[in-house]
């Protein structure tokens, strides 16, 4: 299996000065398995502002060429993984670490109203039921810089860009180890049993020909 793959996370936000994606995202570069030997884990922690995702994407693609891209968030009201499914056409007013708000409603103007992240999202959720981790599929990326690279990532995949493109919503975890009979909280290596489930997925696909859908199409949600 050659192939290389992309994986990010995000910084620290407002209302999450720790952002688990960054750490998750460390990780999974320092895995070792048979199945990801001939794999190249490029990582990448995203400032959370829209600039990162406009301007260092492209970069990244451009230098590294990934094969597919792995990108991990926060949703710090989620309880579970989230794999999202796709992209809204929609952008929310609040603004990025930076102060920054993209001061409209759309990410595309007359654009359609949502795009098809280029990832076979069963398989994902297949790959990692084994973890017992909770994960469900998800529809709704929300409004903020996690949706909006979604749909930046899904636009790069059309311009000779990867062929896959995934997002993981991850949920606030747990800093502390768990005490016997608490209430289980996820923790980071919850997050990074599914996260190197996701990543072999992610590696095997990548090296896999598409077969119903071309290089750089888009499927687009009216």
């Amino acid at each position: 299996m050659a192939a290389t793959i992309l994986v990010t996370g995000f910084g620290p936000f407002s209302g999450a000065p720790y952002n688990p994606t960054g750490p998750l995202v460390k990780r999974l570069a320092r895995l070792r398995r048979p199945m990801l030997a001939d794999v190249k884990v490029v990582p990448n922690i995203f400032q959370t502002s829209y600039a990162a995702a406009d301007d260092e994407l492209p970069k990244l693609i451009a230098k590294h060429k990934p094969d597919a891209l792995l990108m991990f968030g926060l949703a710090p009201r989620a309880k579970i993984l989230r794999i999202e499914t796709r992209a809204r056409n929609a952008l929310a007013s609040v603004p990025d670490i930076s102060g920054r708000s993209l001061k409209r409603n759309l990410i595309v103007n007359r654009g359609p109203a949502a795009l098809v992240l280029p990832a076979q999202a069963q398989h994902l959720l297949a790959a990692a039921r084994s973890t017992r981790v909770p994960i469900v599929l998800s529809r709704d990326a929300g409004r903020y810089l996690c949706n909006y690279l979604c749909w930046r990532a899904t636009e790069a995949t059309a311009q000779n860009g990867p062929r896959l493109a995934a997002f993981v919503h991850v949920p606030r975890v747990a800093r502390t180890v768990r005490r016997p009979g608490k209430r289980k909280r996820l923790n980071l290596d919850d997050l990074s049993r599914a996260g190197s489930r996701f990543l072999v997925a992610m590696a095997t696909a990548a090296v896999k020909p598409p077969r119903l859908r071309r290089k750089g199409a888009i499927v687009a949600l009216s």
